[in-house]
């Protein structure tokens, strides 16, 4: 099937269909592939630092080996500045429509309305810790103009074939990882991991999501890594998951950042600064942390989407086919 994410002038039934059959494409999906699991193969070469890639020179092969490198890539230009200065301005709706669905208001709904998968996912429970602790993370998929916006972009930057040829399968997101990002530096007690501020814990996503197949889409929406919270990333191919929930940690899944030290070596810890429309694309085995200062003065928009094959899909976690 062969999506259009028409926004239908602002016509949020519309905007319900699309996410629903969108759901109900990616469950087909992922259950034709049960029992083909597939791996995209990543090696591991010297690692001098963060690489980084114009989005004009973006390919398959540059991805894997930015990943084989430096555990990740750094894309300048992804998005249009000003198209990614727009989608901050629809974060900051959608995150408006939520506070005010809480407080018992009439939101608008086109910027939030909670989705409701199939009945075989209860996603309450997750929503809720994902709200939670300053509003950090709104899932896109609760958001159903936006929704369409990313996923419109998304078409546009050719972001959508690129996962597809780099996973080697039509890719799927998940309502679960696909999030909607505005964060303060006062939302972080300890920004350097020393004692696992909640929200910057150092960790790889592989630790809870299992073995997948997958590649992450950080995309900045606002500057950020001096003005605002960015990213702190060991900027190394890690062929496995670090010790987890050891002194200083602030999950079972996380790790400290004497570990994250550790594992960067003498390459060390990266800061990158981005600025709007700037992405980094990873998979689940990149070491990072949300980088957080008390003096940053400005908030930090951006959107996270894992991208997975569907062959690798996480169990439990809801898919939202693209």
């Amino acid at each position: 099937m062969i999506f259009r994410s028409k926004k239908a002038d602002g016509d949020l039934d519309a905007m319900r269909r699309n996410l629903r059959e969108r759901h109900e494409a990616g469950l087909a999906l992922v259950e034709r592939a049960a029992g083909r699991p597939r791996k995209t193969a990543i090696g591991a070469a010297d690692s001098s630092g963060l690489p980084e890639a114009e989005s004009a020179d973006l390919t398959p092969e540059l991805v894997r080996s930015g990943i084989a490198r430096g555990g990740c890539l750094l894309v300048r230009g992804l998005l249009d500045p000003d198209a990614a200065v727009e989608l901050a301005e629809g974060v900051d709706r959608a995150y408006e429509a939520r506070e005010s669905a809480m407080v018992g208001g009439a939101p608008d709904r086109r910027y939030f309305e909670e989705f409701e998968p199939d009945p075989r996912f209860d996603l309450a429970f997750e929503r809720a810790i994902v709200g939670s602790g300053g509003g950090a993370g709104l899932w896109l998929a609760d958001s159903p103009l936006m929704t369409l916006e990313i996923l419109d972009a998304f078409e546009r930057t050719g972001l959508n074939r690129l996962a597809s040829e780099y996973l080697g399968e039509r890719p799927v997101l998940s309502v679960n990882k696909s999030l909607l990002r505005k964060v303060r530096p006062t939302l972080f007690e300890d920004s350097s991991g020393g004692s696992g501020g909640k929200a910057s814990a150092w960790h790889q996503d592989g630790a809870f999501m299992g073995d997948v197949n997958a590649l992450n889409v950080w995309l900045s929406l606002s500057r950020c890594g001096d003005q605002a919270p960015g990213l702190d990333i060991v900027p190394r191919r890690l062929q496995g998951i670090v010790r987890t929930g050891t002194e200083g940690a602030a999950f079972d899944w996380s790790a400290s950042r004497a570990v994250a030290e550790e594992a960067a070596g003498q390459v060390g810890i990266a800061r990158p600064i981005f600025d709007p429309g700037d992405a980094l694309l990873f998979d689940e085995l990149l070491l990072h942390s949300t980088a957080a200062e008390p003096d940053m003065p400005s908030v930090r928009y951006a959107v996270e989407s894992w991208f997975f094959g569907p062959s690798g899909f996480p169990p439990d976690y809801a898919p939202l086919a693209v």
